[in-house]
């Protein structure tokens, strides 16, 4: 991975600059605590690795964070799929986030309320949310959420690319036909205590069920749209027709494969038939055959991008759209490097003729209303 190269320095670039200095932007899904806990050198340790450098192999480190004007950021206490004590992996990443703000109290603040989002702003700091990214870490008990809301966490993830004991994957065989009796008292649950529910990683089926229980609005917290680009982790039109009315909000995401077709064609034949790696798979050897085979792999864009922003906001509204990168120190697209380059994606709107109205909603407005809405279900 390179660092970004310079963005169009035309008129819209210097616009968006001059918006972001105005209105909170909130990116709804990083893995920066992962990339640090599988880093060789930091294991996990935030000193070692130290944030406040640049680290040109990864997309996430406080300067560029800075540079990209974000005022809010929802980094993910990932849970692998097969991890056999989950509980344990979730807490350490907590730890982990905790120990940024404690290092870092000069640029994160803790984020757990939408009010968090505008205080950091003022402040010139970015609001730290904890996410928890696959429910397996609840350990299916349902007052663990009240113990990881206890210790910050505002969102989760109900499961991840692997289906869960009470939740179906879109990247995995079925088991409940959506969501099981648990799952729904999950969501009960969230909502009562004041969690985000977050549907990116489910499966068709069991983003209706959610749908069909859940009193406060939801997320999709990295997903695109599912018509521009078949990857099953993106959002099918039956589902989308149902945000509006449930008050939730698709956060555009970054991924390659989710955002370009020809990207996500051109890596099927390492792909099982759920749209994931198989396991014990080498993927560097398999990527090399298909480069033999098919050329070099196709690059998804920034324009790419925009392209399901903007079918999102006119399938569902502009009042439901945000913006989730997923940065996990991998493959980005063109334009979308790293966390200095979402000014790009204002600009690039902007040349596409949306509003200063419509752009506040999708780089933060819309994503502190469903947080409110949250809270005052919980309330």
């Amino acid at each position: 991975m390179a660092l970004a190269k310079p963005p169009l320095q035309d008129n819209a670039y210097v616009a968006a600059l001059a918006l972001l200095d105005r209105v909170p932007l909130i990116d709804g899904h990083n893995d920066l605590p992962y990339v640090i806990r599988k880093d060789a050198t930091a294991k996990g340790d935030v000193e070692t690795y130290d944030l406040t450098t640049v680290h040109a192999n990864v997309d996430t480190d406080i300067p560029r964070m800075q540079a990209g004007k974000l005022a809010g950021q929802f980094f993910a206490a990932y849970v692998p799929p097969n991890e056999p004590k989950p509980a344990g992996f979730a807490l350490a990443q907590i730890a982990l986030m905790r120990d940024m703000l404690r290092r870092h109290d000069d640029v994160f603040r803790p984020g757990l309320s939408a009010a968090d989002v505008e205080a950091a702003k003022a402040e010139g700091r970015i609001a730290l949310f904890m996410t928890i990214e696959n429910g397996s870490a609840i350990d299916n008990q349902l007052d663990a959420l009240d113990a990881y809301y206890d210790l910050g966490v505002r969102l989760m993830t109900l499961c991840h690319n692997g289906t869960t004991d009470w939740c179906d994957s879109a990247t995995d065989a079925p088991k409940h036909d959506g969501l099981s009796s648990f799952g729904m008292r999950v969501i009960r649950r969230m909502n009562r205590v004041g969690m985000v529910v977050d549907l990116a990683h489910v499966s068709p089926k069991a983003m209706h069920d959610v749908l069909d229980v859940a009193r406060a609005p939801v997320v999709w917290s990295h997903s695109n749209a599912f018509t521009l680009c078949d990857h099953p982790r993106n959002v099918p039109d039956d589902v989308l027709d149902r945000v509006a009315g449930n008050g939730g909000v698709v956060m555009a995401t970054f991924v390659p494969d989710f955002i370009s077709q020809a990207s996500r064609d051109w890596h099927r034949p390492a792909k099982d038939q759920y749209g994931k790696t198989p396991e014990g798979m080498d993927t560097g050897k398999v990527e090399a055959e298909i480069v033999a085979k098919a050329g070099p792999r196709p690059k998804a864009t920034l324009a790419e991008y925009c392209d399901h922003v903007d079918y999102l906001a006119k399938r569902i509204g502009h009042d439901h759209v945000g913006i989730g990168s997923d940065f996990f120190g991998w493959v980005n697209p063109e334009g979308l490097e790293d966390t200095s380059t979402f000014p790009s994606v204002i600009a690039e709107l902007i040349r596409r003729g949306w509003s200063e109205d419509n752009l506040v909603k999708l780089a933060g407005g819309n994503t502190l209303r469903v947080l409110r809405a949250v809270e005052q279900e919980a309330d």
